[in-house]
């Protein structure tokens, strides 16, 4: 390779970190931090409006409500129109939805704020994911969804001691209004600094997309891993993005401090263990291992944090909940797995499929463990540790549960029937 040839790679690199991908990975990064943030605010919250646990997570889970409630037409638009267009106009209606977090009054306007914030984020992955089958080589896929997750993880680092630190010093509400300003720059940044991907070919009609959609979901490839991804992915997040500070205060015994250090913690090795991941499955899959093996030994180290986790107590616990942070979301390498093989043309909605259940199970299961807890004897500002480990409890019976179905519904099945490249 002579010179000239070797800097316009790099140049062509850079050109496509900067300009094609980064800009999506900014819009995920504000997606984390915003499904985050109430772990930490969540004392504030209750504190301002009396909530209970349930009250609470019904408010954080309204997030998770619409975004899941948008995923599947969001996959039409993506493959239609394009990542750029719909993101930038997306993260505005996020925006709006932090303004009016901001002025909130009540657990009503709580909920629809945050799903309002919820909904304009629902593009935040997959908007990216789109990006990557269109200027990625395919065999380099997951590498680079691991990167565009590893960097927006890195969003619920800076929910935790930077979001406290704010909170502490200008409130939570101005933390909101802040964060709506930073929301409109991301938006701007997308839809002038991505180029337009032109498509190959007239538009699909919508008739088309649908048909493809429903091949989608009745493939085998989709059905053997999607409860799989649904009950992990949105498990982890509904435990992460809320459960994890009220079980470090009221069963760990932090303080707020502790509790917000103990976040950033999680949240820092969160986001290497996500681009772990990604570098992991690339070098084993050039070795002919399967991404789908790879996927599977990380849920079963993250299962048995969970099994740790319901059964103990105490300070030591944050390296058992570090671990399972780390292989909380092993599980994304499904969205490489179905962008391969079910081919570029239906990546956006295959991904956007399995980002409904995901967030749908976060919603269910971010309000059903308040639920759980509400069970349970409480003070007003502690929870008994008794509620923590059945609704966790629960939590990992489905997944074992969706771990049988994913064996179950192996290759060679009668229902092994994937739908063509279209």
């Amino acid at each position: 390779m002579t010179t000239r040839d070797s800097r316009r790679e790099a140049h062509g690199l850079v050109s496509l970190i900067f300009l094609m991908l980064g800009p999506f990975a900014c819009g995920y990064f504000l997606s984390y931090l915003f499904r985050s943030v109430n772990a930490v605010l969540g004392e504030d919250l209750v504190r301002t409006f009396s909530l209970s646990a349930g009250q609470l997570g019904l408010a954080a889970a309204g997030y998770s409500f619409a975004f899941a409630l948008f995923q599947l037409p969001l996959g039409l638009l993506l493959d239609r129109y394009g990542p750029r267009r719909v993101q930038a106009a997306l993260l505005c209606c996020s925006a709006l939805g932090a303004l009016l977090f901001s002025q909130a009054w009540g657990v009503a306007s709580l909920t629809f704020a945050s799903a309002l914030i919820g909904f304009g984020f629902a593009g935040g992955l997959m908007a990216g994911f789109k990006a990557v089958t269109l200027w990625v080589r395919p065999e380099r896929i997951a590498f680079a969804n691991g990167c565009i997750m590893a960097f927006g993880a890195l969003g619920s680092v800076a929910a935790t001691i930077p979001a406290n630190w704010a909170a502490e010093r200008f409130g939570w509400r101005a933390v909101f209004e802040g964060l709506t300003a930073i929301v409109l720059a991301v938006a701007a940044f997308i839809f002038f600094a991505v180029p337009e991907h032109k498509m190959e070919g007239p538009a699909p009609s919508i008739r088309d997309q649908l048909a493809g959609l429903a091949r989608c979901f009745a493939s085998r490839p989709f059905l053997q891993v999607a409860p799989l991804a649904a009950l992990c992915g949105g498990g982890s997040i509904a435990v992460q993005s809320l459960w994890v500070g009220p079980w470090l205060r009221d069963v760990g015994g932090f303080d707020r401090s502790g509790v917000a250090e103990g976040l950033f913690l999680v949240a820092l090795v969160f986001s290497g263990g996500i681009l772990m991941s990604g570098i992991l499955a690339d070098q084993l899959a050039r070795r002919g291992i399967d991404l789908l093996v790879t996927m599977i030994a990380g849920l079963t180290v993250n299962f048995l944090c969970m099994g740790a986790i319901i059964l103990g107590a105490g300070r030591s616990m944050l390296a058992v909940w570090l671990i399972y942070a780390m292989t909380g979301q092993v599980v994304a390498l499904v969205y490489a797995h179905l962008s391969r093989t079910l081919g570029k043309s239906l990546a956006g909605r295959s991904n956007a499929g399995v980002n409904f259940l995901v967030f749908a199970t976060a919603f269910l299961t971010q309000w059903g463990i308040g639920r759980v807890i509400d069970r349970f004897p409480q003070t007003a500002t502690r929870y008994d540790p008794a509620g923590y480990r059945a609704g966790f409890g629960l939590l990992l019976a489905l997944q074992l549960l969706a771990l049988a179905w994913f064996f179950l519904l192996r290759p060679g099945t009668p229902h092994d029937h994937s739908p063509p490249d279209a």
